[in-house]
């Protein structure tokens, strides 16, 4: 599981590794990123940015476009008007906000949910900046996948499988049990609020695993943007190949 920026970054040689990718290829949706643009509490508005540092993975990852995107619709440039930090993943950039390290970061859920419960500012939600987007999918190389395929089906229905538990709402409880077992100081209400945002029914886990190919095409033009070396892309359905869940969704 992996976001689609990174299998387009692999496939087409932006990702900054020597490392060959050309056979991966996406085979089921994910989520659409759940990216918020979280920011310390004396920061109100977008202007508050000027002049600050803003903490990333990496400027040449798909959610570090994302952030770039949405800081651009609102006025700000960067190194014109904010400098970038790297700070690591996602729990590093959580922790380092929250101890008030730099001015703003790019958060997935659950972490902005624990943010704004201590006073911190969600700024932005990539949803709303950009209508459909593709954040993670199932990914494998088409090698592995041809030798594996009996394998790669099986995990394909049995995700399916698990993301409609999540929705049921019979298992709420039991969802909430193991959200805050496995979340590192998790508390109930952080729980349900996360348990909203990421079943929510337009913006949450896709249904069915079913990956979103007008998403897929708002990251291509992220990286066609921001991306190098610049490169044209291909079409959305270059990187996905339907087959295996085609499969999956057989009895």
């Amino acid at each position: 599981m992996t976001a689609i920026d990174n299998v387009i970054a692999y496939r087409e040689g932006q990702a900054g590794l020597d490392v060959n990718g050309s056979d991966l290829v996406a085979v089921m949706g994910g989520d659409n990123g759940f990216l918020r643009l979280v920011a310390r509490e004396d920061v109100k508005v977008f202007g508050d940015l000027r002049g600050k540092d803003i903490s990333v993975y990496s400027l040449t990852t798909g959610y570090a476009f994302v952030l770039m995107d949405i800081l651009e619709q609102n006025g700000l440039v960067l190194d014109r008007d904010y400098k970038t930090v790297a700070s690591g993943g996602v729990v590093e950039r959580y922790q380092a906000l929250v101890a008030r390290k730099h001015a703003a970061t790019l958060l997935i859920s659950p972490f902005e949910v624990m943010a704004k419960a201590q006073g911190l500012t969600q700024l932005a939600d990539a949803s709303a900046a950009f209508g459909n987007y593709q954040g993670l999918v199932g990914s494998v190389r088409r090698s592995w996948a041809r030798d594996n395929s009996p394998a790669l089906v099986g995990y394909i229905r049995a995700y399916r499988e698990g993301v409609e538990w999540l929705y049921n709402p019979a298992n709420r409880e039991e969802a909430l049990a193991l959200f805050m077992k496995n979340v590192p100081n998790a508390t109930r209400q952080s729980a349900e609020t996360s348990y909203a945002v990421l079943l929510d029914p337009r913006n949450g886990f896709q249904r069915g695993a079913v990956i979103d190919l007008p998403g897929v095409q708002t990251v291509l033009r992220l990286r066609a943007k921001y991306g190098k070396p610049q490169k044209n892309l291909a079409a959305p359905q270059s990187y996905y190949d339907g087959q295996y869940f085609q499969r999956a969704l057989q009895k």
